[in-house]
């Protein structure tokens, strides 16, 4: 006979598949519909406020998988300081100018940009950002991310420029900005100086040549006739600007015999010198010993300039790591070198122009790229006998961040921030800064107090002009608070390209005349760097935005940014305002693939998040965001995202299963109380209020792994594994409205609304998915809810305590289960009679024999205390012995257990007592 229609089994309309390919974006034009931003704003409009400012990404190219891993963790911390009463506003910002974009234009369009109008130029880049925008904005949308999609900041609106001119001139008032001719990072492919935060180190083979420079004049010292200082570099072409040699003033040098030779190097340099000269260490005799400083002041005759002399100086940048002890000075391609040469007033001569050839004062290679000029001076070194040793060298090299390509450093007049003027500010700020992890506290203030003066000017067209201008009749420069307010209010109207558009005399205010009277005035051509546009966000849209708030909460970014974006945000808060603009920063490291390596187009292991989310779903991506720890490098790769598919399934079907046994529960009429509750619903809702506990301290301390790891537990362990294993016979055999039946429900309904509030940050799209079909729920959506609080009266330690201990004991039952499954003894567990021997350490489950058939989903359950003989037969296990043997009489067709009191109730031959009572309250119709 048939009896499934009288069981009540599981049925919801939720999906057993998620499908989250194809049903995100329809919950996301649901969340368009209903205006979720805006009303998760409004609903705590008040509140304490939660500001988490966005470092704009740049507008070039689809987002890549550190993108999302960026976003998601921002968009899982602005969800939960809302659902836990804070006002989150979430303004999304893009950076807009700069060299890439540039690039892209030039190399799309095959333009000579020397050649093209500037106007013209700089709207195709316009163009191309806006565009990139909106490709990007609908990527990170689909990611699931809630913002102001509609009202993001971006550098390039003219207010933000406005404000950031702003910037500009109150640092330049407090003196604070200078232009001087230094030695700078300087691309010769981009034409264009850099900044530290642009350049990156990558391997580069290198010529290392050792070369003399014969003695003029010794100092006594040292006897000149046949004697040379021999210096080492990896730089042939920078000895056509050479002016000097330093020493380490207290080093030991030696004079040594060399044949016919005397050289002159650090006695610690000195085996590895005759090494590579092809010499036998043991063949140099040295004359003489004396320390750097002795030698202070000496000339030495240039190697192939026959009428320049080179004094020789005391640094203490000489190390001896590397080399000979001796090192070649040119102040104007090198900084180390540069401030030697203030100390000691060297001639800063840097003769390379901005495509890195050399212009004609670079003789003997005038004309000439400057790496390949390098040949010709090694073959001219050897001509001229100066070559001691040459060979070539692996080494880490400076290169530009955007072309790849290596720089050189190159004396220039450049505008530069004088950093030394409030670095102590800046390093007092930082030790009242959050920073998450710690180690970023140590990290950004050695990188604070290491840092050179900041190069802010661009050779450049695409961004924000420098806005100073030069009088032409006394030749200074003009910047005062008249000029940087009329620039200022000529960008409020017209953007930065007023700027290009206009004379200088029409960029100033009418009748504006220098200090000397002139009235005749050019502009400044160079652009800010990149990183003074967005350094000044934090008063272009924190104190523009009447929603945001000066300074920031957070600053979320990765690691790089302790020498980007923190940096150059530091820089200008504590420059204007004297104080950091945020106060915490949360940092995360790179994305590295399953195997810990680099990701690599050539090694083909890149991830790309949008086609794992038109292959898997969003909420994928959004779970492995939340299942690694981001302090740290993170791994990720298609077998990765496979495993985090698998934990997403569980959690899924619990709350499917959770769903299904709702069928028919009324919250309001239905609700059991807790103390008329049985106590294993009492002790699931227990465990349920230390998830709570455990994971909203995880996501205020920003340990998203730990909140995975926590839910991933409850859902596939005390769940799937225990719990709602257990309640399957109530919940499917019992009256529908049987006391322990709605005891369950009632359990399982706070589950499960508290567990879709848990996961609503992460997996966003899934939450409100479920929380459209949990009966009696009104929101539309988990979002807009009020993050659950842990209910003490539910938390009962004592209870916890016990269940424990059955949990230990029914793991110790399983394995005797099992050995009788593989022995064939028992099938299905229901088909089991299961007899223990209870040791102290279980006595106290004696007391429990009659719902230990129900705990261990067996069908009896014999159980003997610790005065009992165990017999032979019996399987001991940690604190119990086990017997298992078939189950003695029939199998009710309802409920599948075996019992000998099946057929025993009249009018139902094949029904237990407890299901044939059940049926027999059925209306007539809906009995069997």
């Amino acid at each position: 006979m048939d009896y499934s229609h009288t069981l009540h089994l599981p049925k919801t309309d939720f999906p057993m598949k998620g499908n989250l390919p194809k049903r995100e974006p329809e919950i996301q034009r649901r969340w368009d519909e209903i205006g979720l931003y805006r009303r998760s704003v409004e609903m705590r409009r008040g509140r304490p406020k939660f500001i988490l400012h966005d470092g704009p990404p740049y507008a070039n190219g689809n987002i890549h998988v550190g993108h999302a891993l960026n976003k998601i963790l921002k968009d899982m911390i602005v969800k939960f300081k809302t659902m836990d009463g804070f006002e989150a506003p979430y303004v999304p910002g893009w950076d807009t100018h700069g060299l890439p974009i540039e690039h892209a234009i030039i190399k799309s369009k095959n333009l000579n940009r020397h050649e093209i109008d500037v106007l013209e130029f700089r709207e195709m880049c316009r163009q191309y950002a806006l565009e990139y925008i909106d490709r990007q904005r609908g990527q990170f949308k689909r990611l699931g991310v809630r913002g102001d999609w509609d009202h993001p900041y971006m550098t390039l609106e003219p207010g933000y420029e406005a404000v950031q001119i702003r910037v500009f001139g109150e640092m330049a008032k407090k003196g604070y900005i200078y232009q001087g001719l230094k030695p700078v990072y300087w691309c010769p492919s981009c034409e264009t100086a850099l900044a530290e935060a642009e350049i990156e180190y990558r391997d580069k083979v290198s010529p290392s040549i050792y070369v003399k420079f014969p003695v003029v004049d010794g100092q006594g010292v040292v006897d000149p006739a046949g004697t040379s200082v021999v210096i080492w570099t990896t730089t042939p072409w920078t000895l056509v600007a050479n002016q000097a040699v330093a020493l380490g003033p207290d080093f030991r040098y030696v004079l040594v015999e060399v044949g016919s030779e005397r050289w002159v190097v650090a006695k610690d340099r000195l085996t590895h010198v005759l090494k590579a000269a092809g010499r036998d260490p043991d063949a140099g005799r040295v004359l003489k010993e004396f320390a750097g400083r002795a030698l202070e002041g000496a000339i030495l005759q240039h190697p192939f300039h026959k009428g320049r002399r080179a004094p020789v100086v005391l640094g203490d940048h000489v190390t001896l790591d590397a080399g000979t002890g001796a090192v070649h000075t040119a102040p104007g391609h090198g900084m180390e070198d540069y401030l030697v040469g203030l100390k000691y007033h060297l001639p800063i001569e840097a003769p390379i122009d901005d495509r890195g050839r050399f212009t004609e004062a670079g003789q003997p290679v005038a004309g000439q790229f400057y790496a390949k000029a390098n040949d010709v001076l090694c073959d001219l070194l050897r001509r001229e006998g100066s070559m001691v040793a040459e060979g070539e060298i692996r080494h880490q090299y400076p290169h530009c961040w955007r072309c790849k390509n290596p720089v050189i450093f190159r004396a220039t007049e450049q505008w530069f921030a004088s950093i030394d003027k409030f670095r102590q500010e800046m390093l007092d700020e930082i030790e009242k800064v959050q920073w998450i992890p710690s180690w970023g506290k140590q990290r950004i203030h050695n990188m604070v107090a290491e840092r050179q003066d900041w190069c802010i000017s661009r050779q450049r067209v695409w961004g924000v002009p420098i806005p100073i201008f030069y009088c032409e009749t006394c030749g200074e420069t003009v910047i005062d608070d008249q000029t940087i307010d009329h620039v200022a209010r000529l960008f409020e109207q017209h953007g930065s390209q007023v700027w290009f558009a206009r004379e200088a005399k029409d960029l100033l205010p009418e009748g504006y005349r220098c200090r000397c009277g002139g009235d005749s005035f050019r502009k400044e051509t160079d652009i800010m760097d990149v990183w003074f546009d967005s350094g000044s966000s934090h008063m272009a849209v924190l104190e523009r935005r009447p929603e945001l708030r000066w300074p920031a909460d957070m600053y979320l970014e990765g690691s790089d940014q302790h020498r980007g974006w923190f940096n150059s945000s530091l820089s200008t808060a504590v420059a204007v305002k004297g104080q950091a603009p945020y106060r915490a920063v949360l940092t995360h490291g790179f994305l590295l693939d399953g195997e810990g390596r680099k990701m690599s187009k050539s090694l083909g292991n890149v991830v790309d998040p949008l086609e794992v989310m038109d292959r898997l779903g969003a909420d994928i991506l959004r779970l492995w965001v939340a299942s690694v720890d981001y302090r740290s490098d993170a791994r990720v790769s298609d077998a990765i995202l496979k495993q985090v598919a698998e934990v997403y399934r569980k959690i899924r079907n619990t709350f499917r299963f959770l769903l299904g046994n709702l069928n028919g529960f009324d919250p309001a009429a239905h609700r059991t109380s807790y103390e008329h509750m049985t106590e294993l619903d009492r002790w699931a809702l227990d465990q349920l209020q230390r998830l709570v506990e455990r994971t909203s301290a995880a996501y205020r301390n920003y340990e998203f792994h730990l909140v995975f790891h926590a839910v991933h537990n409850f859902c596939a362990v005390q769940m799937s594994a225990f719990y709602l294993d257990v309640l399957k016979d109530r919940l499917y055999c019992s009256r529908e409205a049987d006391p322990i039946r709605r005891s369950a429900q009632t359990a399982m309904y706070e589950i499960l609304v508290t567990l879709v509030k848990l996961v609503a940050p992460i997996i966003s799209h899934t939450a409100d998915e479920v929380w459209g079909y949990i009966p009696g729920v009104k929101g539309p959506s988990a979002q807009l809810e009020d993050w659950p609080q842990v209910r003490s009266e539910w938390k009962d330690d004592a209870l916890m305590r016990k269940w424990e201990r059955i949990l230990e004991f029914r793991y110790e039952v399983a394995k005797g289960l099992e050995t009788a499954r593989q022995q064939k003894v028992i099938g299905n567990s229901l088909g089991a009679a299961v007899e223990v021997w209870l040791g102290p350490r279980f006595e106290d489950i004696r007391g429990m024999a009659e719902e230990l058939p129900q705990i261990l989903i067996v069908s009896q359950v014999s159980v003997h205390g610790p005065e009992e003989t165990v017999p032979s037969d019996a399987l001991e296990f940690e604190g119990v012995s086990v017997r298992v043997t078939p189950a003695q009489g029939e199998k009710c067709q309802r409920c599948w257990m075996v019992l000998p009191e099946v057929g025993t109730v009249e009018g139902h031959p094949d029904l237990c007592r407890r299901c044939a009572e059940v049926v027999d309250e059925l209306p007539l119709d809906d009995r069997p």
